[in-house]
């Protein structure tokens, strides 16, 4: 079990900054998906949600920053080695950068794609308690990350809803062009689907 949750611990970010930062297999089969839908809000949304996993990213490195608390396995004294490497001095504890980023990335899958949430939801709570699981973070800063991660990532995901009716216009407007670059990309749409 150790080694397990050491191996994921370790590994699941790279997984995870795969589906995050990449926007990898989901963020591409998000759009792959919209785009093949015809209509402008799907594709809308599928290019505007992945900007709330970076918003939310971006607000957990500024409260890290902000409190600067150290890491359980540089503070606890007689404390049980870590199962991974204790980041250096100066990486804080509060909030977890990796279920912060793990709660963005399942509120914005799932508000792009909701069938995700079976697959995406456990993979973040599984990233976030491992953190604790190793050693290196309290059970709060992972807590507190995944709050952080999920509600900034609602908000921007919220914002981005807002923001598909002009984003739709553009995806329309983009699409009537007939520059087939741009239709590949979004999709032929429903007028031109014959076509």
């Amino acid at each position: 079990m150790q080694s397990a949750f050491a191996i994921w611990t370790t590994y699941g970010l790279l997984l995870l900054l795969l589906l995050l930062l990449l926007f990898g297999v989901p963020f591409a089969a998000v759009w792959w998906h919209s785009r093949g839908r015809g209509a402008a809000r799907p594709m809308a949304l599928a290019l505007l949600v992945p900007v709330a996993t970076a918003v939310a990213y971006g607000a957990s490195e500024f409260v890290k920053h902000a409190v600067d608390e150290e890491r359980p396995c540089r503070a606890a004294l007689g404390a049980a080695a870590p199962l991974v490497p204790c980041p250096g001095p100066g990486d804080g504890s509060f909030p977890s950068d990796h279920a912060a980023l793990a709660g963005a990335a399942a509120v914005a899958l799932t508000t792009a794609v909701r069938r995700l949430a079976p697959l995406i939801v456990p993979l973040a709570l599984l990233m976030a308690s491992s953190r604790v699981f190793v050693g290196v973070h309290h059970p709060y800063d992972v807590a507190f990350g995944l709050l952080l991660g999920g509600s900034v990532a609602a908000l921007s995901a919220l914002s981005a809803l807002a923001l598909t009716g002009p984003t739709g216009a553009v995806v329309t407007a983009a699409r009537a062009g007939g520059i087939p670059a741009v239709i590949w990309f979004t999709g032929r749409g429903p007028a031109r689907r014959g076509k």
